[in-house]
């Protein structure tokens, strides 16, 4: 193999494939980038069994081939090489790498023994990469990092014609954010479970362009600008979380955002970890917000508020908190309560939101 490509360019497609490379291989093979030379592109994969990434390059071929390299190690190499033209060239079990006056000979792995890659699912629509960023932010933080419960750790996608709805949860805690995207066919229905930790990569990663979204078999495909993955499905079964999010809410506050969130941080500051909670009285035109009291001290602000209902004091988990107000896309976010002993839940200020955020409160002491 003898190729010729853009230094940036060849960054980018070995960093959009070896994150995926697992930390503590299976087999050393899993630990390699595939380089394979087309006629006039360059193709770059890894894959784990589960997660594949592959980006593909324009590039001078002057002899196609194939070779598997240490994916890391290439990875910070090609990273720290000067903004010059890469060449790559095989000769026999060494692949040798210049540009400039740089050069690193790299000796390669046996890239038959390389699992085959899967191929992308059938397409069934497409979604903007900044509506996709931002909606699997605002759900997969919600999202369970116990393995133990594989279902907890993935987000759910429904898919009904126009409509798509994305939710996690872990128990304490559910994210839902519905919207719209462009399917292949009006009747495209579709309920599955991707894990969290790979969506919230790709989602980054694929948030410059339109994102094209696969599905077949147990494997979730996304697309964008050369770039695709591909991901085997986490069991199907989730709880119901729709019924969770809608309900009569008696208790309802309007507070606006930065400042509520900017509060809670502040008035934390003095909570101990392993008990740290935050304490919430809504009184009429004002939320007293309070933490800590134990042996480091206490914290307490007040932030303007409207409230609709009676007056209420309920706690929560400070960062459940936070994580909820950082999904709110308005300026001032509603939040919607029962009783202290009850879960509350967070909306942005408007009719029909787009975005839910059911949180579990704590016991007052």
């Amino acid at each position: 193999m003898k190729v010729q490509v853009n230094r940036d360019v060849l960054a980018e497609a070995v960093a959009w494939a070896a994150r995926v490379i697992p930390g503590r291989p299976a087999l050393p093979v899993l630990s390699g980038l595939l380089l394979e030379a087309g006629e006039e592109e360059l193709r770059v994969a890894a894959f784990d069994y589960d997660v594949s990434a592959r980006a593909e390059i324009e590039a001078e071929v002057a002899e196609p081939g194939r070779v598997l390299l240490p994916g890391r190690v290439l990875a910070e190499i090609v990273k720290s090489l000067p903004g010059r033209p890469v060449e790559i060239v095989t000769t026999g079990a060494e692949a040798v790498l210049t540009c400039g006056t740089a050069e690193f000979g790299l000796l390669t792995l046996p890239v038959e023994d390389f699992p085959t890659l899967p191929q992308m699912p059938p397409r069934l629509g497409a979604i903007g990469g900044g509506v996709f960023a931002t909606s699997v932010a605002q759900v997969a933080v919600a999202a369970s990092r116990d393995d133990t419960l594989p279902m907890l750790t993935g987000v759910r996608l429904d898919i009904d014609g126009l409509h798509v709805s994305m939710a996690a949860t872990d128990r304490y805690r559910i994210a839902a954010r519905d919207l719209l995207w462009i399917p292949e066919s009006d009747t495209v229905a579709r309920a599955v479970v991707v894990p969290a930790r790979v969506l919230v990569d790709v989602a980054k990663a694929l948030r410059g362009g339109e994102v094209a979204v696969g599905l077949g078999g147990n494997l979730a495909g996304f697309e964008s600008q050369g770039r695709s993955t591909t991901v085997r499905l986490l069991d199907d079964q989730f709880i119901d979380y729709r019924s969770r999010l809608t309900g009569d809410w008696p208790i309802q506050a309007t507070v606006p955002v930065a400042p509520f969130a900017d509060a809670i941080r502040r008035v934390t500051l003095v909570a101990e970890r392993s008990t740290a909670a935050v304490r919430l009285s809504f009184t009429e035109g004002e939320v007293l917000i309070q933490a800590g009291g134990g042996e480091i001290g206490r914290g307490a602000e007040v932030v303007e508020a409207e409230l609709a209902g009676q007056e209420i004091v309920i706690a929560f988990q400070p960062q459940f908190l936070l994580d909820g107000l950082a999904g709110v896309q308005s300026e001032r976010v509603r939040i919607a309560m029962d009783s202290p002993s009850r879960p509350a839940l967070i909306t942005e200020d408007g009719e029909d939101p787009a975005f839910r955020y059911l949180v579990m409160s704590l016991r007052l002491p």
